[in-house]
């Protein structure tokens, strides 16, 4: 459009030059003063009109640059910051539920511990197998109600049946490349307490013992075969023993009982190894949806960058289209002068012609 009104300007100024040479042949020296004068009028007036018209267009550009600009930052702004705003405040309520649980976790420890404490009293209230294993069930639902608390069927679930029919305990979904964990409960007691029992024989305790060992291997055979299945859980599975006593028996004085359990994957646990396992774990899927949450802050941040770019991008061509429009003015000013100088001259000569 400027290049149109620039050329259109010199073509009519090359028309009144044409117009004032073809008056010099004239002996008509008051219209050739005339027309010269109006040629000049017109011209400075077209210049004049061009100069105010540029101006205006150019204030236009800038204007609706400017809005554009302001209203893609403003929604920019506004999006980072609401996706902040979201990140931060379920990182917050991660956090205060962490130290719920944890709270949760020091309160169910004093609880086992108590429970825990004085094998010769669990004896007498677990009387029976049966009783023995719903007490290794409660208490084994107890701990994970108190880490992940209850209904949390995406991280655990307890009683779940596998594709080959078999029920355990308790089961734990766990991120790759772990994947699903088997728990069961088991409470081997009447073997450790005559295995313990010093007013008892030692052939009737080394009895006891051979009893204790067999038992114990066969709940791990169990738990390898049933709850250790390829394509559908981990590679390992844990046996859970609801008492202290037994657990530190066996890790102190049968190492083939723990060797035996490695080499058919299976993890024995006690409520407070059972409960550490639970909060690495906690803090393992913590931590993961922590940082879901950074990668869409981080997402975002990204998106702005690149948003950032092709605003500057786009400044910089703005600023070369303005180089080039001020070049242009300098031309044409230079262009005009020199016009006017020529027409200067041209009075001047006549006049002195006249003189």
């Amino acid at each position: 459009m400027i290049i149109a009104l620039t050329v259109l300007s010199i073509i009519q100024l090359l028309g009144l030059i044409f117009l004032i040479i073809k008056y010099l042949g004239s002996n008509n020296q008051s219209d050739l003063q005339r027309v010269m004068n109006e040629s000049q009028a017109n011209m400075f007036q077209g210049l004049s009109g061009l100069n105010t018209n540029l101006q205006n267009s150019l204030q236009k550009d800038f204007h609706h640059l400017r809005e554009s600009v302001v209203d893609k930052l403003d929604r920019i702004g506004r999006k980072v910051q609401e996706n902040m705003d979201e990140g931060f405040k379920k990182t917050n309520d991660t956090f205060s539920k962490v130290i719920e649980r944890l709270a949760k976790i020091d309160e169910a420890q004093k609880k086992i511990e108590s429970l825990s404490s004085n094998v010769v009293d669990l004896q007498h209230v677990l009387t029976d197998k049966k009783s023995r294993g719903i007490f290794g069930e409660v208490q084994l639902n107890q701990i994970l109600f108190n880490v992940f608390g209850e209904g949390n069927n995406n991280v655990f679930q307890t009683q779940y049946s596998f594709s080959n029919g078999k029920m355990v305990d308790a089961v734990l979904f766990l991120p790759d490349p772990i994947g699903t964990i088997g728990v069961d409960s088991k409470f081997p007691l009447e073997n450790f307490k005559k295995m313990v029992d010093k007013t008892l024989p030692a052939g009737e305790r080394e009895v006891a013992e051979k009893e204790f060992t067999k038992n114990l291997k066969k709940h791990i055979d169990d738990i390898s075969s049933k709850y250790i299945i390829s394509g559908e859980t981990s590679d390992q599975a844990i046996m859970f023993l609801p008492a202290e006593a037994i657990f530190a028996e066996i890790n102190a004085y049968h190492p083939t009982i723990v060797d035996y359990a490695q080499s058919k994957k299976v993890w024995i646990t006690s409520p407070t190894t059972f409960m550490a396992t639970l909060t690495t774990i906690q803090t393992v899927l913590m931590n993961l949806e922590r940082n879901k949450y950074m990668n869409v802050i981080h997402e975002e941040i990204n998106k702005l960058g690149i948003e950032f770019e092709r605003y500057q991008e786009r400044w910089d061509d703005l600023a070369k289209h303005i180089g080039t429009v001020s070049k242009d003015v300098d031309k044409i000013h230079i262009t005009g002068s020199k016009i006017s100088k020529r027409f200067q001259s041209i009075v001047a000569l006549e006049n002195s012609s006249i003189d």
